[in-house]
C-alpha cells in the first residue's frame, strides 16, 4: 500500500506515424526528380547550369529534413506557449516584405537573404497561423460560439494574416490560410450563423477583388474562355492541358516532356503536376494523387487519436493545409478551378515552401507520438535497502521497492 501511494505517472512518447513519415519522404524524392526534369532547360538558358534549381531545392529539402526530425522529437505542447511569438513573427515578416521585399512577377513576396535563396514569409505564416489558432481555440472551450469572444477575435486574427498576404498580392496562399483556419473554427464548434457570416464576407471580398481587375480578373478570363486569347491570357491554361493530354495512359517517359521547353510557364513550380502527367501519364498522376490522399487520411487519423484539443487542432490544421493546397493546385492545372499560382506541396520548386511543409510534417509526427494509445510509465519510489542474510537454501524473494510498471491505455 505504501508503495502504491508514492506512484507517479508520466507519458512516454511512442513511435511516430511511419506511414506519414514514409509518404512525406517519398513525395520529397519524387519532387526532386521532377524539379530537375522540369527545370534543366530553364536553368541552362538562364544560369548556364542545368543543376541550378535542383541543387537549391535539395539544400532546402535537407534543411526541411532537419526541422522535420527535430520537431518530431519535440513534444508539441511546447509550441503552445510560443504560439503568440510565432504569430507576431508571421505578422512582422509579412509587414516587412511589403517594405523591403523583392518585386518579381508583379508581386512582392520574397525577402532577400544575401547569398541565400530569398525567404517567403507567407509560407511561414501558414504554419504560424495554424499553431496560434489551434492554441487559441483549445483555450476558448465553449466560448467559441460567442460572437464577442469567438467570432470577432477569429475574424480579426485570420483577417490580419490573410489581408497582409493579399496585399502582396498572393490570393492562393491567403485562401489556404482562410480555408485551413476556418475548418478548425468549424470543428471547434463555431455557430452555423457565424460560419455563414464568414462565407458572406468571403464572397464580398472575392467580388471586390475581381472588380478591382488586374491579374485576378485575368485568371478568371483565362479559366472561362482560354481559347479566346490562346497566345495571351489563355496561353498557360492551354499549355498545361496540352502537357497533361500528351502523357496519355503511361506517359512519354521520364525526362521526355516537350512542354517544359518554354511552353508551360513556371513548369518547375506551379505547373509541375502537368509535367508529371506528361512524363508518367495518367498512371503516374493517379499515383501522386493517391499519395496525397493517403497522407491526408493518416493526418486525420492522427487528429482523431490526439490526446488533447490542442494536438487535435494542430493535426487537423496541418492536414487541411496539405489537402486544400493540393486540391487548389491540381484543380487549377486541370482547369477545374481558376489558376491561383500556389505550389504543389513537397513537389514544386521553392525553398520556403518545402522547408515549411516539412516542418509542419514534423509537428504532425510529434502529435502522432503522443496519441491516446501511447504508453504511460508508472514508477514507485525505491525503498531504502535493508541489511539481510542470503540463505543458500531459501530462495530470494524480490523486493517490492523500485518496481517499474508499464501500462498502455487505449482510446
Amino acid at each position: 500500500m505504501a508503495s502504491q501511494q508514492n506512484v507517479t505517472s508520466r507519458m512516454v512518447p511512442g513511435r511516430p506515424d511511419y506511414a506519414i513519415l514514409t509518404t512525406s519522404l517519398v513525395l520529397v524524392v519524387i519532387g526532386l526528380v521532377f524539379v530537375y526534369s522540369a527545370s534543366f532547360a530553364i536553368a541552362l538558358d538562364a544560369f548556364d547550369n542545368v543543376y541550378f534549381f535542383v541543387i537549391r531545392q535539395t539544400g532546402a529539402a535537407l534543411i526541411g529534413l532537419v526541422l522535420m526530425f527535430g520537431l518530431m522529437r519535440l513534444d508539441y505542447h511546447i509550441l503552445r506557449p510560443w504560439s503568440p511569438i510565432l504569430m507576431l513573427g508571421a505578422v512582422g515578416s509579412l509587414t516587412h516584405v511589403l517594405v523591403i521585399g523583392n518585386d518579381a512577377y508583379g508581386a512582392r513576396r520574397w525577402i532577400p537573404m544575401g547569398p541565400l535563396p530569398p525567404f517567403q514569409p507567407s509560407e511561414f505564416a501558414k504554419l504560424a497561423a495554424i499553431i496560434y489558432i489551434s492554441a487559441w481555440l483549445a483555450s476558448r472551450g465553449g466560448t467559441v460560439k460567442s460572437f464577442a469572444l469567438g467570432f470577432v477575435p477569429f475574424i480579426f486574427l485570420v483577417g490580419l494574416v490573410s489581408g497582409l498576404i493579399l496585399i502582396e498580392p498572393d490570393t492562393g496562399t491567403a485562401m489556404i490560410v482562410v480555408l485551413a483556419t476556418a475548418s478548425l473554427f468549424f470543428i471547434a464548434g463555431a455557430s452555423i450563423t457565424h460560419l455563414g457570416a464568414m462565407a458572406g464576407i468571403g464572397a464580398v471580398m472575392a467580388v471586390l477583388l475581381l472588380i478591382g481587375g488586374g491579374h485576378r480578373s485575368d485568371r478568371i478570363t483565362s479559366f472561362i474562355s482560354p481559347h479566346s486569347d490562346p497566345d495571351g491570357l489563355g496561353f498557360q491554361t492551354l499549355q498545361l492541358l496540352i502537357a497533361l493530354g500528351s502523357g496519355g495512359l503511361e506517359g512519354l517517359g521520364l525526362g521526355v516532356s516537350r512542354q517544359k521547353f518554354f511552353y508551360v510557364p513556371a513548369a518547375h513550380t506551379d505547373g509541375i503536376f502537368a509535367i508529371i502527367g506528361e512524363e508518367t501519364g495518367f498512371i503516374g498522376a493517379i499515383v501522386i494523387i493517391a499519395l496525397f490522399a493517403y497522407l491526408v487520411y493518416r493526418g486525420f487519423r492522427v487528429a482523431m487519436n490526439a490526446r488533447d484539443d490542442f494536438g487535435c487542432y494542430l493535426a487537423l490544421g496541418i492536414t487541411c493545409w496539405v489537402a486544400f493546397q493540393t486540391l487548389i493546385n491540381i484543380g487549377g492545372i486541370t482547369r477545374s478551378i481558376p489558376l491561383t499560382g500556389i505550389p504543389l506541396p513537397f513537389l514544386s520548386y521553392g525553398g520556403s515552401s518545402i522547408v515549411m511543409i516539412m516542418a509542419a510534417m514534423g509537428v504532425l509526427l510529434s502529435v502522432s507520438r503522443y496519441g491516446k494509445d501511447r504508453t504511460y510509465l508508472e514508477r514507485a519510489e525505491p525503498r531504502k535497502k535493508r541489511f539481510h542474510i542470503r540463505s543458500p537454501i531459501i530462495p530470494r524473494t524480490p523486493q517490492r521497492g523500485g518496481v517499474t510498471r508499464v501500462t498502455t491505455t487505449r482510446a
